[in-house]
């Protein structure tokens, strides 16, 4: 049987889905042609996508950190993350690495020392399954952020900045109310309004100097730049003027539709999808798929979701076909990270390949390969 080739698959192409036949050679897809084949290994009729490119995922870091104050080994923790990324149909992963230190951990250092040495140590190695990249997430208030990202910046897989600002009143925490219910555990009322307090200090002294400094380097560097939490206007006229590519969780669909009319490419949550609304009260992911809003889905917070998101948006938005929503977790990602040699299934394009069969509405990753080398 000829392993460089499937038979039998529903072929999910950028505008059209055909019943065929793929083959792949030197790790690139070598020939897509539709109708019955007599070689090559037998979908049964399931689907064959291609690998899913995730963005902005802070899975990593949940297993490196799994409880407060208690730090995995970060082999260990990427070795976990990685198997489930692969399982859920990612090839291409943007591990999100937090910058800048705060009150829940107030030395990032060695803990950013510690995940992107894994990386580099696993990806010399060869045994990740899917290619993982450095997504750093600059948290712009903190007093060391600039520190962390001059250490990091050109770090060999670094590839992606997000400039992140969770002060409590604004964007991702309009609500005081929901930024309260988030940070009060383990807190007295009167420490949690110590706490808010500390936080509006940091943000007006350091904010506005971090973010200048961290978006003249970045396009000094080359590096991709997002934006993130745009609730408003002015966010997203900021983020416009600084030259960010990717508006990550608007959090209104005034600023979603700023940021789609700027060329920006707008991301969001997966889960938002797949609960059907954001988990911080803010806007429906499925409105902005509605709105023609959105360009990209992340897993967030659960890697499993892109996939699942993927084959549910379909039946909530009419008019929506299956190869434009995986179009959300493939290919666009992959062009708005600059990475033009995977994201869908064409000749000459990277044999990153998922097989999915539907089961009970759900999709089932039944094999996954990246460069034609199978990996999950």
């Amino acid at each position: 049987m000829n392993q460089n080739a499937f038979r039998n698959a529903r072929i999910v192409l950028p505008d059209s889905i055909v019943e065929g036949s793929l083959s792949f050679d030197d790790g690139m897809i070598a020939g897509i042609s539709d109708g019955p084949a007599n070689t090559g290994l037998d979908l049964e009729g399931d689907y064959l996508i291609a690998g899913l490119v995730e963005l902005h995922t802070d899975h990593l870091e949940n297993h490196y950190r799994p409880r407060p104050g208690v730090f995995w080994d970060p082999l260990a923790s990427l070795h976990a993350h990685d198997v489930q990324i692969a399982g859920s149909g990612i090839t291409t992963v943007f591990d999100a690495v937090r910058i800048g230190s705060d009150a829940d951990v107030k030395d990032m250092a060695p803990h950013i020392a510690a995940l992107t040495g894994a990386i580099a140590s696993a990806r010399k190695d060869g045994w990740l399954r899917a290619e993982h990249f450095v997504h750093l997430r600059c948290e712009l208030p903190s007093h060391d952020v600039l520190e962390h990202f001059e250490a990091y910046a050109t770090h060999p897989e670094t590839r992606l900045a997000s400039m992140m600002d969770h002060t409590p009143g604004q964007r991702q925490f309009q609500s005081l109310d929901a930024y309260k219910q988030f940070y009060q555990a383990g807190r007295t009322p009167a420490e949690l309004e110590s706490f808010i307090t500390d936080r509006l200090d940091d943000h007006a002294r350091y904010s506005g100097a971090h973010r200048a400094h961290i978006v003249r380097r970045a396009h000094e560097l080359g590096l991709a730049l997002a934006s993130h939490d745009d609730a408003s206007l002015a966010h997203v006229q900021e983020g416009i003027a600084d030259g960010v590519a990717i508006a990550e969780f608007p959090t209104t669909l005034e600023a979603a539709a700023a940021a789609h009319d700027a060329g920006l490419a707008i991301l969001m949550g997966a889960p938002n999808v797949v609960r059907g609304k954001s988990h911080s009260g803010n806007v429906s992911a499925t409105d902005l798929v509605r709105a023609g809003l959105l360009d990209i889905l992340s897993s967030d917070y659960v890697p499993f979701a892109m996939l699942q998101a993927a084959f549910v948006l379909p039946q909530r938005v009419a008019g929506l076909t299956l190869p434009q929503a995986l179009a959300m977790v493939t290919s666009n990602p992959a062009k708005a990270a600059g990475l033009t040699d995977r994201g869908e299934l064409a000749v000459g394009k990277r044999a990153d390949l998922v097989r999915v069969a539907m089961v009970g509405g759900l999709p089932v990753v039944r094999g996954v390969w990246r460069q034609g080398s199978r990996v999950s």
